[in-house]
């Protein structure tokens, strides 16, 4: 039967083959040809939800939230720039690492630890897309969600004794949304001063590792308390509002000095003055300016022929630096043609002050800033000025100042009464920063006029735009908070030719200085008025003594 069996199969075989090429044929011969119909193309709009998310498992950031932008330029930068990046970011992680590993060389039986490898992989991360957010603040912000499914080869060996320990991270994958802020923006490259890091949501952070060959995150339950740990511990640290501060630029060349306090100058006489006229007088009066200040010099009243002038005369010079900057006391002869002859000057530096201490110097003139000058020259007299250093009240602490406070506090929170208010003299300090959207009918060559107290002044004029930026400062020295006043600022535009239409308005502003007093500092902009869509930025603070 087994004989029999077999041979049957083999017939079988041999006719089926030739019986099923000859079906086929037949078939294929008469059956009719059929038309292929071309593919139909629609657009993504036109496709329900399902489809879409067929077509697309995954949809990207700029699609879902359109205040995101692609950034596929920059990826493809990335990645022409990886095997670069990947050995200048080896080798800081080397460096940093190397005096972390020292400290627990000896500890715990342990002889060495090194990496055997490292590599961040040949895929680089990607970014999804990017946000920019616009502030009234001197800085850059964006955010940005970076994605990263890596390859990469890092090895750590750890020598315990005579037994070897290797580490080996593996399929590591990083969602995160991050935020990234350049500020302080400064005129030097590369124009800004620190970059500031935070996570604006908690990162998806996804690795296997080795230990010695074995795969430690298939042991149940500590994959989930891995990654639970991970998100806790980066949350911590770097999820907003706290943040990872970068520095770029050294501090002491990009520092951007904001006031601190108020000179008090009493130039009280001199005497023994130079004789400079042809009668054998002089008349003198005395400019006054501090190092590292752009503001106008302040001037004394002339004494008409007098070289023991009394003068018993007031000013206030506004302060940033009390270690660096220098009192200059500069003397001169007044004449009503030609030039004014120098009778003198001398210099103080504000380091000799101590905060709230009032102190007298009487100086003897020099002829210029050379202290070797010869002892035998000629007297120039002497002047006598008082001199007191007042810290503004937000910077007293940093200056020793008196026990007894502008403010109580309560619960760690500044409380100002209506009463202090009202008492403390300070300083009005108005940045006008930049317009927007200003425009006139016959020429655009923008400037703010800003009026407060009667008093005028104004910015550079700005040619041929619709968007000037400024960015300019004028101070007021008050003896009382002006919280029941106002500012007017106008944005006006000046033909440099003459014409009977030489100045054009653009719009007006007037700004309530409550706010100011009772907040410190209001940074804001303002819809002029008479302006179809004219904006002005306006940076104003107010600093008490």
């Amino acid at each position: 039967m087994g004989l029999v069996s077999s041979f049957l199969g083999v017939i079988g075989f041999v006719v089926g083959i030739p019986l099923g090429l000859l079906l086929g044929f037949f078939l294929f011969v008469r059956s009719e040809t059929k038309v292929v119909k071309d593919f139909v193309v629609r657009p993504i709009s036109e496709l329900g939800p399902n489809a879409v998310q067929e077509l697309l498992p995954e949809i990207p950031l700029w699609v879902k939230t359109p205040d995101f932008e692609r950034v596929d330029w920059f990826n493809k930068f990335l990645l022409d720039m990886w095997p670069f990046l990947d050995t200048a970011i080896c080798k800081i992680i080397r460096s940093t690492a190397q005096p972390i590993f020292a400290e627990y060389i000896g500890k715990y039986q342990i002889k060495v630890i090194e990496f055997d490898k490292l590599s961040l992989g040949t895929l680089p991360p990607t970014v999804s897309g990017v946000k920019i957010l616009e502030t009234n603040e001197k800085e850059l912000v964006m955010e940005q969600v970076i994605k990263w499914a890596g390859n990469p080869n890092i090895v750590l060996s750890l020598y315990l004794s005579s037994l070897k320990i290797t580490v080996q991270l593996v399929d590591l994958q990083i969602f995160a949304a991050s935020r990234i802020t350049l500020r302080p923006l400064v005129p030097t490259f590369p124009c800004f001063a620190n970059m500031v890091v935070s996570l604006m949501e908690k990162p998806h952070v996804d690795f296997g590792m080795r230990i010695s060959g074995g795969d430690i995150m298939s042991i149940p339950g500590l994959y989930r308390f891995v990654q639970e740990t991970i998100k806790k511990q980066v949350a911590n640290l770097y999820l907003w509002p706290q943040t990872l501060e970068i520095p770029i630029l050294d501090e002491s060349t990009v520092a951007i000095k904001k006031p601190v306090g108020i000179l008090h100058v009493n130039v009280v006489r001199a005497h023994k003055l130079l004789k400079m006229d042809l009668l054998g007088t002089s008349d003198p009066y005395v400019k006054l300016s501090l190092t590292g200040d752009k503001l106008h010099t302040k001037k004394t009243t002339v004494k008409r022929k007098n070289l023991n002038p009394e003068w018993n005369e007031k000013f206030k010079l506004v302060v940033k630096d009390p270690q660096s900057q220098i009192l200059q006391l500069q003397v001169y002869d007044w004449d009503k043609v030609g030039g004014h002859d120098k009778l003198g000057m001398q210099l103080v530096p504000l380091k000799l002050l101590k905060p709230y201490e009032n102190k007298e110097f009487t100086l003897d003139l020099l002829k210029d800033t050379n202290l070797n000058e010869t002892p035998h020259k000629k007297p120039r007299g002497k002047i006598v000025v008082d001199l007191t250093f007042v810290p503004f009240k937000e910077d007293s602490s940093k200056f020793g100042g008196p026990s007894e406070g502008y403010s109580r506090k309560e619960s760690g929170i500044d409380i100002v009464s209506d009463d202090e208010v009202q008492e403390g003299a300070g300083l009005l300090s108005v940045v006008i920063q930049e317009a927007e959207e200003v425009e006139a009918a016959h020429h655009n060559n923008p400037f703010a006029v800003l009026t407060f107290r009667g008093e005028k002044k104004r910015t550079k004029i700005m040619k041929k735009t619709r968007h000037p930026r400024w960015n300019e400062e004028f101070q007021f020295m008050l003896e009382e908070p002006p919280q029941h006043e106002k500012i007017h600022i106008e944005v006006m535009s000046k033909r440099k030719t003459f014409s009977f239409l030489s100045k054009e308005s653009l719009g007006h502003v007037e700004i309530n200085l409550r706010d100011v007093v009772f907040n410190g500092r209001i940074n804001d902009k303002y819809n002029l008025i008479n302006s179809k869509n004219g904006v002005i930025h306006v940076d104003i603070r107010w600093k008490v003594v």
